[in-house]
């Protein structure tokens, strides 16, 4: 491959799909894709290729309509796997949070801060979006930069994404063929990736192979 993209973003979506075609609870689908085996199997393969970014989405801010047991189950799977994260020695890249802080539960706000400072002076990094919504950020950033006069580079400034690469590509499992509000304000020049393999079952072969597709495309941002 002659082109390997910068930022890569995985939206995961199809864990209650997955767990209701094996005839499970829908909870058991974000168990499975909630492993720590299976996230740093990812990320493995991110650096091997030589991605310097990966984005993964845990909790959107719309993720807050669904059941009370559905979100607690969803943030305290979350929570382990920042549990299993600060437990492992072998840890060699940054780890960052992008979304709200405030409506999350304590502990875990806790472990999250705990693992972005241990994890500060590595290079390689992991961007976890929790409590993340693309219009909620928009707004936020709006509120800020207002203070301070709002132009495009006072509003860039204010983004959860302001120390980060814009996404070179995203990949959505599951099917859909939508963004659902992930970084739209990034994303404007980002290379999409749709399978309709379920995020439980999407393994580091089907990273290779998205990464290989757009390393065959050809990127223009506008001009010739």
């Amino acid at each position: 491959m002659n082109k390997i993209p910068k930022h890569v973003v995985i939206i995961p979506d199809g864990n209650r799909r997955w767990a209701k075609r094996r005839g499970l609870i829908s909870t058991k689908g974000h168990e499975k894709a909630g492993t720590y085996s299976s996230f740093k199997s990812l990320f493995r393969e991110a650096q091997r290729l030589g991605i310097e970014y990966l984005s993964t989405w845990g909790f959107s801010t719309e993720n807050w309509k669904r059941s009370k047991q559905e979100v607690s189950i969803i943030l305290k799977i979350v929570e382990n796997l920042l549990d299993e994260f600060l437990k492992d020695k072998t840890i060699d890249f940054r780890m960052i949070h992008i979304g709200r802080k405030d409506r999350l539960p304590k502990s875990l706000v806790e472990k999250m801060d705990k693992l972005e400072r241990q994890t500060k002076n590595y290079k390689t990094t992991l961007i976890l979006a929790l409590d993340y919504g693309g219009q909620d950020e928009i707004i936020r950033a709006i509120k800020k930069s207002n203070k301070q006069g709002l132009t495009i580079d006072n509003f860039y400034k204010q983004l959860d994404t302001s120390e980060i690469p814009n996404p070179d590509l995203i990949i959505r499992t599951g099917g859909e063929q939508r963004l659902s509000g992930f970084m739209p304000y990034q994303s404007v020049y980002s290379e999409l990736y749709f399978t309709k393999k379920l995020f439980p079952s999407f393994k580091p072969k089907d990273l290779r192979k998205a990464v290989k597709k757009y390393s065959k495309r050809s990127r223009r941002f506008g001009g010739n």
